[in-house]
């Protein structure tokens, strides 16, 4: 059963350009891990300064071996020991087990 993570990132409207040209720029760390199926980066509209950040992967071990190993990795900054400031004020991670879906053309 996929399992479904969800990030919450509070930022605010001074960061969110940075944040998504950070996203943009990390490209391709998570596509190549073992068990993962998809993410996305949603931008809020209007009413609130949160982000969601959407990976969908096909096990909850496949998504703590990514965890616990890249994207613990990626996120520790530069060789040089300087880390960039966060373009996030807060973040609040969801879990949910994927129990149904539907696709297009699904009848």
């Amino acid at each position: 059963m996929s399992v479904v993570k969800i990030n919450v990132l509070t930022v605010p409207a001074e960061q969110r350009e940075l944040l998504e040209k950070r996203f943009a720029a990390r490209a391709g760390l998570v596509e190549g891990a073992d068990g993962f199926e998809w993410f996305e980066l949603l931008r809020p509209v209007e009413g609130t300064d949160e982000y969601f950040v959407y990976t969908r992967w096909r096990s909850e071990e496949d998504y703590q071996n990514w965890f616990n190993g890249a994207m613990r990795q990626g996120h520790q900054g530069g060789g040089d020991g300087e880390r960039p400031k966060p373009a996030a004020t807060g973040s609040k991670l969801m879990a949910f087990e994927v129990v149904q879906h539907a696709t297009p053309g699904n009848d």
